[in-house]
């Protein structure tokens, strides 16, 4: 998920409007809401999410961390159908102008991409964070240094994977004579299909992930043990000062 707004989110940029006034918006720059709007939902989620989902859960971190990240992947599929209905748009617009063929701009503004990249950097503020967090606790005491890491590790493989499935459909979908959904000229291509895919993956990746979640049994998380050891510390503190009665 994270290797397309790097990739086709911002060739999506290319063929759009980027104009506010004489400035020309770089479509790359676009990558910056990402980082805006995970900042904006982990202040969010700290400060408010966690406190009204203790007063339910009477989970110290409000809801579990498989529960985060649960939350992290739906939203994904969010994003893809969004991002899917905004290139069908875009598309319509294109034939409408007789722009298919040229690859020309197609009339609409860049800002019209902007969903996508919100809702991307809401979905990582539970999905992303919650995997460190989740690595770092659930790893053994030996190896917590090495689960931090694991969550970076995933993001790599997922870009070698987003790169063999981009160039699987893309020569899939031009066999028999088809003109293919991922071409140079966006204006030809069929990137919503291609996105609407990606929301079938997710589905199907979030489904995967109920069932194995299911199975998993917690270790004790650090800020469970950091209560507990404060509990003990305070039963024995009071212990020591009470005054045997005679």
């Amino acid at each position: 998920m994270i290797a397309q707004i790097n990739t086709l989110f911002v060739k999506q940029g290319t063929t759009l409007d980027r104009h506010i006034g004489s400035f020309k918006i770089p479509p790359a720059s676009l990558g910056a809401f990402v980082t805006v709007s995970l900042l904006v939902c982990v202040v969010l989620y700290d400060r408010f999410f966690v406190n009204i989902m203790k007063k339910f859960t009477k989970n110290p971190r409000g809801i579990t961390l498989l529960q985060r990240m649960g939350i992290g992947m739906v939203i994904h599929i969010v994003v893809m159908i969004t991002a899917s209905v905004t290139e069908s748009y875009r598309l319509r617009v294109a034939k409408d102008h007789g722009v298919v063929e040229s690859g020309g701009q197609v009339p609409i503004s860049i800002f019209i991409l902007l969903p996508q990249f919100i809702l991307m950097g809401t979905a990582d503020a539970f999905l992303e964070v919650a995997k460190i967090e989740f690595f770092y606790d659930q790893a053994p005491e030996t190896m917590k240094s090495i689960g931090t890491s694991y969550s970076t590790t995933t993001i790599a493989l997922g870009n070698f994977i987003s790169s063999f499935l981009l160039s699987t459909v893309s020569r899939v979908t031009r066999e028999h004579g088809s003109r293919g959904w991922i071409l140079n000229n966006l204006n030809e291509s069929h990137l919503d299909y291609y996105y609407a895919f990606f929301a079938v993956l997710n589905f199907l990746n979030f489904i995967f992930f109920l069932v194995v979640s299911r199975f998993y049994v917690y270790k004790a998380e650090v800020s469970d043990s950091i209560e507990v050891l404060a509990k003990e510390l305070k039963e024995k503190t009071v212990s020591n000062y009470v005054i045997p009665r005679d």
